[in-house]
């Protein structure tokens, strides 16, 4: 079964820091461009962070400097280590790659930043 799972998101207070998890079953991240996206209440869903098969990166400017993306292959695995949190962060987090059919996403992981 193809497959994204997002994991590692939670309640954290403004200026803390949360590592996010997206675990692929089913397909084989290594040859895959993988996205973060996050859609906040009664907002459209927005891309934060890209890395491509060979490692590039890229960043909404919301979040440069702050978040970084990463992949572990051996592990089929994306990782967004979001730094430095603002209330604005808060939202609901999705991994994205290309499927077999289209755009393959997962569940999504919920961020609060909050005091």
């Amino acid at each position: 079964q193809v497959r994204l799972v997002e994991s590692g998101g939670g309640l954290v207070q403004p200026g803390g820091s949360l590592k996010l998890s997206c675990a692929a079953s089913g397909i084989v991240f290594s040859v895959r461009n993988i996205h973060w996206y996050r859609q906040a209440p009664g907002k459209q869903r927005e891309l934060v962070a890209s890395i491509t098969t060979v490692g590039n990166t890229n960043y909404a400017e919301s979040v440069k400097g702050r978040f970084t993306i990463s992949r572990d292959n051996p592990k089929n695995t994306v990782y967004l280590q979001m730094n430095s949190l603002k209330p604005e962060d808060t939202a609901v987090y999705y991994c994205k790659t290309l499927g077999p059919s289209g755009d393959l996403w997962g569940q999504g992981t919920q961020v609060t930043v909050s005091s």
